[in-house]
């Protein structure tokens, strides 16, 4: 549908100065996208008890120069937070706590007597089906003989 100016004196309401003869301004277009290179989302580091191990035998050493262990801390990315923690931890003579520990739930372990468990589970069922089949056979055969007036001996008045 066209749209007939009626009254070349009215400015249209998207009119101004930054605006060419009414129309508005032309959209500029936003920054490129970030590098490729770049990760969208940093990952956490993770060290080995080696290489823990071997950082703080690195720091260790250089405690007796001036700035060496501020150089071994940068040129590792760490923070003396780290290196505290690591060295209470082996301190404490945990060095299997110096592994990276899997995140999330832990799973247990299985436990050595569920399959013989779950075995006899299967075998009472089983039984116990063929008791209730026995069972109404021997019901069956009784009604069958009290039909034909056959004498029963009981097994449990005797």
């Amino acid at each position: 549908m066209v749209m007939r100016i009626l009254n070349h004196e009215k400015t249209l309401a998207a009119s101004g100065p930054a605006t060419e003869e009414g129309r508005r301004p032309t959209i500029v277009a936003g920054p490129e996208a970030a590098s490729p290179e770049l990760l969208t989302r940093p990952r956490r580091r993770t060290f080995k008890a080696r290489d823990k191990l071997r950082i703080l035998a690195e720091v260790d050493a250089a405690r007796g120069t001036l700035g060496g262990v501020g150089a071994v801390m940068r040129r590792e990315g760490l923070y003396s937070s780290a290196l505290s923690d690591w060295r209470r931890q082996r301190d404490a003579g945990a060095f299997a706590a110096l592994n990276p520990v899997a995140r999330g739930p832990k799973i247990a372990p299985p436990n050595p007597l569920a399959a013989e468990h779950a075995r006899l589970l299967r075998d009472n069922k089983w039984l116990t089906q063929r008791l209730e089949r026995a069972e109404a056979i021997i019901d069956l055969q009784k009604k069958v003989a009290a039909l034909l007036g056959l004498p029963i001996a009981s097994d449990e008045g005797s």
